[in-house]
Parts: structure tokens; sequence; C-alpha cells
């Protein structure tokens, strides 16, 4: 039996996290623990849940870890030999644990699996693998694109989406840095890609089975009603999001890229920040402040981490 330990962040929002439980539960391979990391920093979050579910573990936080951290703290108290990491606002077929652990034993160094995940309208592709595009940033395969079976075969990726991100537990101890098994500076945006790729140059990995299937509400627990499952996903984020989806970008890159491949793709590179910074410049001038900020203080700190791994 190949132990699976599931963790779930959530803030609460929505009520997502009840249908997300409710899919775990009816798993024809019945996960080994579930765990619920509690972010919502609300005191009686936990109760209802309790009662409902009794066999669920709720870790409650009196402050925010947001994604990464509250991430690293299930990771390092999880026993299975499989973790699947997911977000609250996702519903699992059935047979996704099952049809995912099949990915697992394609090769022994295969360290990560995605299934094939689609928008809650279950015709529009999410993702069916994270690839790390010439632009240096995190492309999720088929997103926004309909469901006509063009992924419908399995295979190599470079890594999977962190909405629904199932890993190996040995491989997350291997490519474990201080900071934890996910940056916990990032937050949230780019940790799946920056794993990804820290695996990759581990010599780890990835693979996607298009059987395991998992439905995703899309920016569910952050974005407002109105920006959900639209396209251009930025105009509908924070000030403060907004910092982390670039500042985490260029961390990635800072952390991963070799010199001559950062030459080869720098004028793509170029390209993207000029469009990035334009819209901030004239739509989001408070992000550059934040950034600013925030930025700059975390170069040295990367570049010593990136020598020491």
């Amino acid at each position: 039996m190949m132990l699976v330990s599931v963790l779930i962040v959530t803030i609460g929002a929505k009520d997502y996290i009840q249908p997300c439980l409710d899919s775990l539960l009816e798993q024809t391979h019945p996960p080994f623990e579930i765990m619920v990391m509690d972010n919502s920093s609300q005191p009686d979050f936990a109760r209802p849940l309790n009662s409902l579910y009794p066999s669920v573990k709720i870790y409650s936080s009196a402050e925010n870890l947001f994604y990464t951290g509250a991430l690293n703290k299930g990771i390092q108290l999880a026993q299975g030999e499989f973790i699947l990491c997911l977000n609250d606002d996702v519903v699992l077929d059935k047979n996704f644990i099952r049809e995912s652990l099949k990915g697992f034993l394609v090769d022994e160094q295969v360290g990560s699996v995605s299934g094939k995940i689609l928008r809650s309208d279950r015709k529009t592709y999410d993702s069916t693998g994270l690839f790390l595009s010439a632009w240096r940033t995190a492309k999720e395969r088929g997103y926004g694109r309909p469901d006509l079976g063009q992924f419908d075969k399995s295979g190599f990726i470079f890594g999977v989406s962190g909405s629904a991100a199932f890993y190996r537990k040995v491989m997350l101890e291997a490519v474990k840095k201080q900071g934890g098994y996910f940056d916990a500076d990032f937050r949230m945006f780019y940790e799946d890609l920056d794993l990804s790729w820290r695996a990759q140059k581990c010599g780890w990995l990835a693979y996607y089975v298009p059987t395991a299937l998992i439905y995703h509400a899309r920016g569910g627990s952050f974005r407002p009603d109105s920006g959900m499952n639209k396209p251009r996903a930025r105009k509908y984020l924070n000030d403060r999001l907004h910092c982390d989806l670039i500042k985490n970008r260029y961390l990635t890159i800072l952390k991963n890229e070799t010199f001559f491949s950062f030459l080869g793709h720098l004028i793509p590179i170029c390209i993207y920040d000029l469009y990035a910074w334009a819209y901030v410049i004239f739509f989001r001038p408070k992000v550059i402040k934040l950034f600013l900020s925030c930025f700059f203080a975390k170069i040295n700190e990367r570049m010593h981490q990136r020598r020491l791994f």
C-alpha cells in the first residue's frame, strides 16, 4: 500500500474546504492522513470541521503562514511516503489518487506527478503540467483552452502546478534547503516552479497522468468573484500579491538559471519585462514602492543560498 499524506492549505474563503474534503474521503485509494493547514486566523474555523470530519487533522496558525510556510510545516509533520499538496479550491475525481500514483511507478526518479487539472466547468484546461517558458515564467500547459483531448497522452513534464502537486517524500527531502521544502519567502506564486526547477537540477523527473482528474476554481481563494477563471490574472491581484508575482519570478531566475542559459533567453526575458513593468507603471504604480522595499534586500541572501545548494 502506497501511503499518501494530503495537505490542504486554506484561508477559509468562500466555503471551498468542505467539497475538497468530501472528494478526498471518497477516494478509491484512501489517503493515509488528511491535514488541513489553517491560515484563516479565525478562532472558530476548526470547530465545525472537527465535528464533520473527525479523522482530519487540523493545524491552525495564529498568523497567516501563507501557502509556502503552511506547506513546509505540513510536509515536516506528514508521515506518508507520498505528499499531495492541494489548494482548498479543488475537487478531486474519486480515482485521482489511485491514477496519480501510477505516475510514480514509471521510474524511481519520478519525484512529482501532475494529473489533468480542469476548471470547475470540467471542460476547460487549468493545467496539464508546469513548464518553464522562454521568458522564464511559469507556463501551465493548456491553460484556459477547451479540453478536446489534445493532452490525453501521459509523459514527462518540467514540473507540477502548485494547485494540486503530488510529490515523493524522499524527493522533497533531497531538495530541501535552509528555507524549507518550498521557499517560505515566496509566500505564494512561483513556489511550484522554483521547486520543480531545483528538482530537475538534482536529477528528479516529473510525470503527467491524464487519467488523474481534478477540478480547480482558479484563484478562488484570493481573487474577487469578478476575476474567477479570467485571463490576465494579475489584473485581479491586490498590490501586495502583484509585487510577490514580480519578485518571485526574479528570485526563481536568480536561484536556478545558469549564466549561459540566461544569456540565451535574454531577449524574451526583456520583452516580457517591458510589458510587465509598463502595466505596473501605468496602472499599478504602488507596486513599484513595494517591490523596491522587499526585492533588493533578498538578492544577496538568495545568491548566497544558491552557492550553498
